[in-house]
């Protein structure tokens, strides 16, 4: 911007301040008034920056401000404004104009402003500017706190922002075009500092502890004077050159001298002996052209390895929002002078200032007395005095502060942070990703002091080393960390560099962790596991219950006055739709399915007195759904409107049970339920395997991370390039999963590799390159499709199909549906066709009922309909809900016809399901049937319990315990229950997927299974637990949960065991509810008989014959008398505990008490007691039966069986 186009009161201000001649500064009189003015221009400018733009052309800083600041700062008030001002022009772009603008215009003016800060920072680099400022500074730090004024700190504050701001301004690398070694602005400036003792005094700020107030300001002076700097070269300044880094300088130099030999080889080579014109036209054979033949090639044939298809194409342009990241940080090495004095800067700070300021820095930032994102400055510090520390001379005291728990804690839940809101707020997204770098930088500077300060001589320190590791590889988090660091890894937002560190970092961590997991032996860590909780789906009742008419007179003397309101409100023309809304948009519920509540809502607002308010959500939601004429069709009129309101008003609705109708204690427990079900996350312990958590990275996500900093080789350090061979050779070798990394980019990275002349400086990756491509040719020549699997990146399942064969996880997981073949295929598609037209009933169950395949599930036979093209989506196949929500006279008649006709059969509700012309779900039909005055509770519809035959009535003679107890757990599934439309259709598909064959054993033979593996103790102590826990709720009268604790190695195994598991969900045992509850319960309802029963259904027969005493091994002539007498022996039991169920039940006369087989019963009684008694008492009972004088059983006083309370009372 040129000066004739400043403002005409802008020149004259700037006219008004003085003038130089030669190195003399001549103000004028209005020259205070002059620099008051300006700062209120710059109050007032545009967003262009207007004032700021033609106060840099006009150079007013380089010269009237400096020279007014230099000569004149005995001139107090003068010196404060020409300070403020300095300040304001000085302030960096970036705040200036928020963030970088992207619109054309402003991004000019962003830019125009950028170099007249380059410009003024150029003016700053002069000792005298520096030497007011210290000089100043200096003499206001000699002031005690009493004699300090305001005005005085506010000076402080703003000379530490004058030079913060200097030092902010980014260098014009185009402009300045500075080599490493020489001095640039950036150093002039730093050499400034140090010949005016600034440094000195920026020293005594962060170490005195009455100057607190100024840490944050200091720490972040500090962290724009180093910010080019590298720490380790910095520590090694004025020492030499190390033998490490001079291998390094000619490993480079030998790389670069064997490419350049290559190419003067390859282009000896091409250089004929003799020039001709013609160079020949070949047929490459094999190679199509763009037709049918074959690709004829005009070039000499020297030039035939360099052909390629992309030859003379366009590249594809990659859209700017898709672009790699920049590297915005850019180290250099300043001039010699310059590290060294920065060099003993740091060592001062460290050994003087480091932990103070450090210290006051994290109060400041846990207090929130910092301003936003101040934490960068304070990570950037932990990270780059800490690596100095660690270069230099190991000391860890002087970084004690940052060497702790609580820091990996700050550092990780910054981390964390950062990249979640790198994914939500996605305009700054870059921004995130450099505040989450610095956070990746510290945390690997932390890890790697750790790792250091185990090579200490002092046992203190490798104490205090090995403590802490101990508490970083017990938390999940930390161990998490890199997973998801790498999961979310966008190179559209996070540059290489950052990608460098991640992968540097994670070879850190995994290096620290197998050994001290090897070094430990056991390693117990902390594990969490995410529970999925089922929410609670509550209607909305606006309506008090206590104030709502219930009785139908009640109704019809509320009717007359809103028949009334809703006559007027008919005839209003200006009643508008939109101002209700039928259903709830943010519920879970389809609205399909919210009809129902849409009804409840209309009720509410006739109930309320709301006519208006009914009259509209009526018509809203005849609009929302029209299908079935459920609210009035579309040419209703208004009478027939009010009729069908009335029908809705005296409907009797089902509701859910408002929270209001319940009593304080129900409230108060449901309260602590919703609060458990918040509580998504359930910790526990277990033994760390260093194998299992790196199968944590073979993914294609972390490979692909890894492959894309591996294609930069020749510009990685070789540090880098051993991080990512390691983490690769780790998953390929220790993992054996070789076929994870079978993928044509990283092949044709290989063969890259391979032909590189420069391959000898990287003899690591060419080791790892021809050990893959052996394996790979080793699989091709067994699976000839690992050439086709080349072009996908690969999942652990996948690397098991191709190395053991496809098709090898289908046996061997139940979670993978088993394969469809072609015959299965057929029958789907048939009948599918055949039953997709049929009315009234669902296409998926008709499949089900009539597929003749493997076990299928309803999503499995969904998900290959549209797989197959028979369907264009899953939502086709998805459940409606009832169109009808009334019920009218002719269906409530025919309903109480149904239940009349089948009242005294087993299953009525099943019954009337089936025969009922509406099809309504289980919970309408009980609701109304209640509704009705049918039946007084719902207990009455249960489905009856089938009187069973006494053992000797059936055909065999035998009717075996564990069908007692399959029946009773038969009739607890079929039990009815007050749940919604959706779960209930959701319990109906899983009987149905159940009803298909499934692997589930039954309980009989999950018991012999289990025996037969060696789990016969634990199902003892299971039995056990069972009759104790009927013998106790038959004693108290009362039930609850209760655990099951195992206290010895061998239940703790079993109950880990999926299979005994399993077994326990089919007794009914309930699996851990909520995150503070550990062991398996048994639950509340069971009852004392169907706890015996269970546990009497756990018994084998052969556990039965060894335990009984007296019985000698079988010979082959007596083993049918045995079998015989063990039928009658069962036979017998089984009478008698018949006969004790119908004596609790009260179905017994007195007359059959006294059986002639319950005294043959007594005399078996003690053979079962020694299976179901604990250990002790098995014991006493053997030693009782050896006994020559035992005549006849004798019966304990702790209650085992129904039968030995009959022996009790006789």
């Amino acid at each position: 911007m040129d000066l004739y186009m400043m403002n005409c009161e802008l020149l004259a201000t700037c006219s008004a301040l003085g003038y130089l001649e030669g190195d003399t500064y001549h103000k004028e009189p209005d020259c205070l008034e002059s620099v008051k003015d300006l700062i209120r221009y710059l109050r007032h400018e545009d967003e262009t920056r207007d004032v700021r733009q033609q106060l840099g052309a006009a150079q007013i800083l380089q010269s009237d401000l400096l020279p007014i600041l230099v000569q004149h700062r005995q001139d107090q008030p003068l010196f404060d404004a020409v300070i403020r001002l300095m300040v304001n022009l000085t302030q960096p772009a970036l705040l200036c104009f928020g963030s970088v603008p992207k619109e054309p215009s402003f991004r000019h003016h962003f830019l125009q402003v950028l170099s007249y800060l380059q410009a003024y920072k150029e003016a700053f680099a002069s000792e005298k500017a520096f030497g007011v400022l210290s000089e100043t500074l200096y003499k206001l730090l000699q002031l005690g706190w009493e004699e300090r004024q305001e005005e005085d700190n506010l000076l402080i504050e703003r000379i530490l922002l004058l030079i913060r701001n200097i030092l902010h301004v980014p260098a014009d690398l185009d402009q300045e075009k500075r080599i490493d070694d020489d001095a640039s602005v950036h150093d002039q400036l730093l050499w400034a500092i140090h010949l005016s003792g600034l440094d000195d005094l920026l020293l005594f700020l962060a170490s005195s502890s009455a100057e607190q107030q100024w840490s944050l300001h200091v720490l972040e002076i500090v962290s724009l004077m180093f910010r080019d700097q590298n720490p380790e070269q910095l520590a090694g300044v004025g020492q030499g050159r190390l033998a490490q880094e001079r291998n390094t300088d000619v490993a480079e130099l030998e790389a670069l001298r064997q490419r350049e030999m290559a190419e003067k080889k390859t282009r000896a080579l091409q250089r004929g002996n003799r020039h001709s014109r013609f160079g020949g036209s070949y047929i490459v054979q094999g190679l199509k052209s763009i037709g049918e033949r074959d690709l004829i090639f005009h070039k000499g044939l020297h030039n035939l390895q360099n052909y390629s298809s992309d030859l003379g194409k366009q590249p594809r342009r990659v859209p700017k929002r898709r672009q790699a990241a920049r590297e915005l940080s850019i180290q250099r090495r300043s001039a010699l002078n310059v590290r060294l004095f920065l060099r003993d800067f740091c060592s001062e700070f460290l050994e003087n200032c480091y932990n103070r300021l450090m210290g006051s820095v994290k109060d400041h930032l846990l207090r929130e007395k910092a301003q936003q994102h101040d934490e960068t400055y304070y990570m950037w510090a932990l990270a780059f005095f800490m690596a100095f520390n660690r270069a230099a001379s190991f000391r860890p005291g002087l970084v004690s502060e940052t060497l702790s728990v609580r820091t990996f804690h700050f550092i990780e839940q910054n981390l964390t942070n950062y990249y979640e809101m790198m994914l939500t707020d996605r305009k700054e997204a870059a921004s995130w990703a450099r505040r989450m770098h610095l956070a990746l930088k510290a945390y690997q500077e932390l890890l790697a002091t750790v790792n250091e300060m185990d090579m200490s001589p002092d046992e203190a320190v490798r104490e205090s080393s090995r403590i802490i590791k101990n508490n970083i590889f017990y938390v999940m988090e930390y161990r998490e960390l890199f997973l998801a660091l790498f999961r979310k890894f966008d190179e559209r937002w996070q540059p290489r560099s950052f990608l460098r560190d991640l992968v540097e970092t994670t070879h850190l961590f995994l290096k620290m962790l197998e050994r001290f997991s090897r070094n430990r032996g056991n390693l117990v860590v902390q594990n969490k596991r995410k529970k999925r909780k089922k929410k609670k789906k509550v209607l909305d009742q606006p309506v008090a219950s206590g104030n709502v008419p219930s009785s139908p007179e009640e109704l019809e003397a509320v009717w007359p006055s809103l028949a009334e309101q809703l006559q007027c409100c008919a005839q209003d023309p200006e009643l508008s739709l939109d101002s209700m809304v039928p259903f709830d948009a943010a519920s879970e519920v389809p609205v399909e399915e919210q009809r129902a509540e849409a009804m409840v809502r209309i009720q509410d607002c006739l109930l309320g007195g709301q006519a208006p308010q009914a009259l509209t959500l009526l018509r809203s939601a005849r609009e929302v759904w029209p299908e079935g004429d459920v609210f009035g069709s579309q040419d209703i009129s208004p009478e027939e409107e009010i009729q069908l309101l009335r029908q809705i008003l005296c409907a009797p609705l089902p509701r859910q049970q408002g929270p209001e109708e319940r009593g304080a204690e129900e409230e108060e427990e449901e309260e602590e339920e919703e609060e458990e079900e918040l509580e998504m996350v359930q910790v526990s312990e277990k033994e760390f395997n260093f194998l299992d958590y790196l199968k944590r990275f073979a993914s294609s996500t972390v490979i692909r991370a890894y492959v894309l900093l591996l294609r930069n080789y020749q510009q990685n350090s070789a540090h880098t390039n051993h991080c990512v061979v390691k983490m690769l050779h780790r998953l390929a070798h220790d993992l054996k999963m070789e076929a994870l990394l079978f993928q044509l980019s990283l092949f044709c990275l290989f063969n890259r590799l391979l032909s590189d002349p420069a391959s000898g400086a990287y003899k690591e990756l060419v080791t790892f390159a021809k050990y893959i491509l052996g394996k790979f040719f080793a699989l091709a020549a067994v699976n000839q499709k690992a050439f086709v699997e080349l072009l996908f990146w690969k999942n652990t399942a996948v690397v098991r199909e191709m190395t053991e064969g496809y098709g090898s996880l289908d046996g061997g997981s139940s979670r993978r549906p088993p394969v469809w073949s072609p015959e299965e295929e057929a029958q789907l598609q048939e009948l599918y066709l055949a039953h997709k037209d049929v009315e009234g009933q669902d296409v998926v169950d008709a499949i089900l009922a009539h597929l003749n395949a493997a076990p299928r599930t309803r999503k499995h036979i969904v998900h290959h309909l549209v797989r197959l093209g028979l369907a264009d989506s899953v939502k086709d196949f998805q459940r409606k809900g009832t169109h009808i929500v009334l019920w009218t006279e002719d269906q409530e008649l025919e309903l109480r016809r149904l239940f009349e006709e089948f009242q005294d059969s087993d299953d009525v509700l099943g019954h009337i399901m089936k025969n009922i012309t509406a099809k309504r779900s289980r919970a309408r039909i009980v609701d109304k049937l209640l509704a009705l005055g049918l039946v007084a509770e719902r207990r009455e519809l249960y489905k009856k319990r089938r009187k069973k035959l006494a053992p000797s009535s059936l055909p065999d003679g035998e009717k075996s315990l564990k069908d007692f107890c399959q029946e009773d757990l038969e009739e607890e599934e079929n039990l009815p229950e007050e749940e919604s439309e959706e779960d209930e259709e959701r319990e109906e598909g899983s009987e149905t997927e159940q009803a298909q064959g499934s692997s589930v054993l039954s309980t009989a033979n999950l018991g012999q299974s289990l025996h037969q593996e060696g789990f016969s103790t634990p199902l003892l102590w299971l039995q056990n637990c069972l009759i104790r826990v009927a013998d106790d709720r038959k004693e108290d009268g009362c039930s609850q949960a209760v655990p099951l604790v195992p206290l010895t190695e061998e239940n703790e195994e079993a109950m880990e065991n999926e299979q005994f598991q399993q077994l326990l969900r089919k007794l009914g045992v309930r699996p851990p509810a909520s995150g503070q509850e550990t062991f398996w319960r048994i639950p509340a309802k069971l009852s004392p008989t169907q706890l015996r029963r269970m546990a009497a259904s756990l018994s084998q027969p052969e556990e039965e014959e060894k335990l009984q005493p007296g019985i000698e091994p079988e010979v082959p002539g007596e083993q049918g008398a045995e079998e015989e007498h063990h039928k009658e022996h069962r036979a017998q039991a089984l009478r008698a505990l018949l006969l004790a169920r119908k004596k609790k039940a009260g179905l017994v006369s007195p007359e059959e008490e006294e059986t002639p087989g319950e005294k043959e019963q007594l005399k078996v009684a003690p053979k079962k007691r020694q299976l179901l008694d604990s250990d002790e008492e098995q014991e006493e009972e053997e030693s009782r039966s050896k006994a020559p004088e035992l005549g006849a059983p004798r019966i304990q006083k702790k209650k085992r069986f129904q039968i030995e309370d009959e022996d009790e009372n006789d």
